[in-house]
């Protein structure tokens, strides 16, 4: 099966982020009776966000499998064979429609400049993953592509790089159709097992407090939903206060609002897994309160050495923390339910709350107060229900006021906030997409306002931080160093406490 072929030259980029889309004609092609669904309010909000994935491979790429693979997974699942359409109603109400897929118009095989590939494929593969934040898609068919570079690098021997458009699905739900597709290395029978989820949490958000027996217990039970209400009244004001007028100091980490593109580069940088639980066990806390120390610390470092600023007390930047909203044991289901062929049953789309997380830039000499100063902050966020809140906020004003009014409440919210963060599980072991090894997996996203967007994504023994950048505006490699280094500083530090560690 041949591939088209394309080069890395941009074309002219939208010279705005997150234009909402409030009208499309059907394509040709569909037939509206073959409609599933409405596209979900959130879905609706996305409308020039892109998710970018970069996965390593450790063979060669073999196109004909992998584009007969990709072919069956697109069968199997209905959302990535559907487009938008609208009803030509008064407020367009798009829905997803099914329509025919030819593989070979989403299967790229760039043709890159042999001389820049041969003097260093990591930059060629770093430039080509970049550029396509500059290059539109073509909607008139299902918004996917899969990029495949055929040339080894330092760390696999050929690269894939995928791009789909958000509105087709979240990460939770787009890495459940990629596992579903996958095998375990293992044993190439087996799907592949996901990363063990704390047993302590079985709810979306947050988990009731258990109430105990007895007076004293009745009496906590119910200041413990005192405390949540007050802290969820507290985050919906500043939730409002954000959308309105609350807006972070601007540092180097805010782009200006200067209404032009910034073309994006997407680099990566994989961290032990094992450090971060031994970091996690010792300090009696979570992988993501240490992944929320790292970054703190990482971002510490990298201001106070760019910036010259001497005064190194304490300087609040806000981040949008993107959660997932099915129940955390939800992945490793949908991965099952889509191998059994039950791809309708499972809830697509996105379905994403947002929490407006502190970044408390600092230069301590301790570098354990990173996470505990996050383990504070996280364990406060999650005695709250402001990210249900913040989701029903918007599909409220979707509802009652239009498109343009959620976008705009959208739009304030990522504009006044400096950076986007978010953790995702994934596969517990080494898996294999249609016969080729997975040696790493790097998802982000482009399109809008940030200028610096931070992903965490486990796989096997690593976790893997990948930076969405302005090309323009950041030394993306000195940023990943002090990734690297705050982690190694913070598992040092660790090391030399007293306290028993747990096991796993």
């Amino acid at each position: 099966m041949d591939a088209r072929t394309s080069s890395p030259s941009a074309a002219d980029p939208p010279s705005q982020p997150l234009l909402i889309r409030t009208s499309r004609a059907p394509a040709a092609g569909t037939d509206d009776s073959t409609a599933e669904e409405p596209v979900t309010p959130t879905a609706r909000l996305m409308e020039d966000v892109y998710i970018v994935v970069t996965i390593g491979l450790g063979t060669p790429v073999n196109l004909p499998i992998l584009s007969t693979g990709i072919e069956a997974a697109v069968a199997r699942h209905p959302r990535l064979a559907s487009i938008q359409v609208t009803d030509g109603s008064k407020d367009g109400n798009p829905r997803w429609v099914r329509t025919v897929v030819n593989v070979d118009d989403h299967v790229v095989v760039p043709a890159l400049d042999p001389a820049a590939v041969a003097a260093d494929p990591d930059q060629a593969v770093e430039d080509y993953v970049g550029s396509l934040s500059t290059l539109p898609m073509d909607r008139s068919r299902p918004l996917w592509e899969c990029h495949f570079l055929d040339f080894p690098t330092s760390e696999a021997a050929s690269t894939a790089a995928v791009r789909v458009h958000h509105s087709l699905g979240d990460g939770a739900s787009l890495i459940a159709i990629f596992l579903a597709s996958a095998r375990s290395a293992a044993d190439p029978t087996s799907l592949p097992v996901v990363q063990r989820q704390p047993a302590r949490r079985t709810g979306a958000i947050y988990a009731r407090p258990p109430r105990t027996p007895g007076a004293m217990g009745f009496v906590a039970w119910v200041w413990s939903y005192l405390v949540l209400a007050w802290h969820t009244a507290v985050d919906v004001v500043f939730f409002v206060a954000t959308i309105l007028f609350l807006r972070d100091p601007h540092t180097l980490f805010k782009r200006e609002d200067d209404g032009v593109f910034h073309r994006k580069r997407f680099v990566h940088r994989s961290l032990a897994l094992d450090d971060v639980k031994f970091i996690k066990n010792v300090m009696n806390c979570t992988i993501n309160d240490v992944l929320v120390g790292v970054t703190t610390a990482a971002l510490s470092r990298y201001y106070f050495r760019k910036s010259g600023d001497t005064n190194t007390g304490k300087i609040c930047l806000r981040s949008i923390l993107v959660v997932n909203l099915r129940p955390t044991n939800s992945l490793q289901t949908h991965v099952n339910m889509i191998e059994s062929g039950k791809s309708n049953d499972v809830t697509c789309g996105n379905q994403l709350g947002y929490i407006l997380l502190p970044f408390h830039l600092a230069m301590h000499e301790d570098p354990l107060a990173y996470v505990r100063k996050a383990k504070k902050t996280v364990d406060r966020k999650k005695s709250s229900l402001e990210v249900i809140f913040t989701s029903k906020i918007s599909e409220i004003f979707l509802k009652f006021f239009g498109l343009k009014a959620g976008a705009f409440i959208f739009c304030r919210m990522l504009a006044n906030t400096t950076i986007l963060f978010s953790n995702m599980i994934g596969p517990a072991e080494q898996v294999e997409f249609y016969g080729h090894p997975v040696v790493f997996i790097a998802p982000s996203v482009y399109g809008g306002p940030e200028a610096l967007s931070v992903h965490c994504q486990s796989y096997g023994s690593t976790i893997k931080v990948t930076l969405s950048v302005d090309e323009d505006k950041f030394h993306h490699r000195q940023l990943l160093d002090d990734f690297a280094e705050s982690l190694r500083l913070i598992k040092d530090a660790a090391s030399r406490l007293p306290t028993q560690i747990k096991k796993e």
